[in-house]
């Protein structure tokens, strides 16, 4: 299991690695459409930003934290939009100073706070190397449509761990946000690392299982690619479901990607 240091550390590699992906564009540049519809690279610089902020906030003054929850309550859409405008009106190298800024300071917020303790947050309350973890996974989600927009490869690492244990714990979000109600069965999650460990979460006689590569996981949870571009295979009609409205963030689905939008199709449904 791993402790709170590991997560935010890892955390920390993640915001540099996205932080170096966009430091040497020009302004034009930063506006570059991303994947997601009507984001340009700046607006996910900034909601990355502002996400950081919020959790900084949630671990070090949670009165303050209760005041912006509580603006965000009846329409939260609207204060993403507002936070969006709120920090990509800053030039480039401000914006990322502050990317990198902020997100420091909420992994240090995070470390201050016990691992047996919970830090307040938008649904319930979470345990601090849950709320880190859930760091990984927004940025993980977001980095991968920057690095879309500008042709890079990410290349996958032993980090992601934090991201497949986190959507495992989230395995129910695909279905609330459709209005579903989620099985009461439990699923087995089963995904191989970029290094070749097994990572494993479930009962091991679940009679719903997923098992892949851990960066094809990674990217269907987060809705970065369409299942049918994705080496996963689905073992119980559950989960064969559950890889169409696979998301480990709560809150409306979104558009998601197309099959074969990013090259050609990795598997046959």
């Amino acid at each position: 299991m791993s402790t709170l240091n590991d997560v935010l550390k890892d955390l920390t590699a993640d915001i540099e690695e996205t932080a170096r992906l966009v430091e040497g564009l020009d302004e034009d540049a930063w506006n570059t459409p991303t994947p997601a519809p009507g984001w340009s690279i700046a607006d996910q610089i900034a909601h990355l930003t502002f996400i950081f902020h919020l959790a900084g906030t949630a671990a070090s003054d949670p009165a303050a934290f209760a005041k912006i929850a509580e603006g965000a309550s009846g329409d939260f859409d609207g204060a993403v939009n507002a936070a969006l405008r709120q920090f990509n009106r800053f030039p480039p190298a401000q914006l990322l100073a502050r990317f990198r800024a902020l997100g420091q300071s909420s992994v240090d917020a995070l470390a201050a706070v016990p691992e047996d303790r919970t830090v307040p947050w938008l649904v319930n309350p979470l345990p601090p190397a849950v709320l880190a973890s859930a760091g990984i996974m927004e940025i993980f989600g977001h980095g991968q449509d920057i690095a879309d927009a500008l042709g890079a490869r990410r290349e996958p690492t032993e980090r992601l761990r934090h991201l497949v244990r986190f959507a495992f714990l989230t395995r129910d979000f695909g279905y609330l946000s459709r209005g579903l109600t989620p099985p009461a069965d439990p699923f087995r999650i089963e995904v191989t690392s970029p290094a070749g460990e097994v990572w494993a979460h479930g009962p091991e006689d679940a009679g719903n299982r997923i098992t892949g590569p851990a960066h094809d996981f990674c990217l269907l949870v987060t809705r970065r690619r369409h299942r049918d571009d994705l080496s996963l295979t689905a073992t119980g009609a559950e989960a064969e479901r559950w890889l169409d409205i696979a998301q480990a963030y709560r809150g409306p689905a979104g558009a998601g990607r197309a099959p074969g939008q990013f090259g050609h199709p990795r598997r046959d449904r």
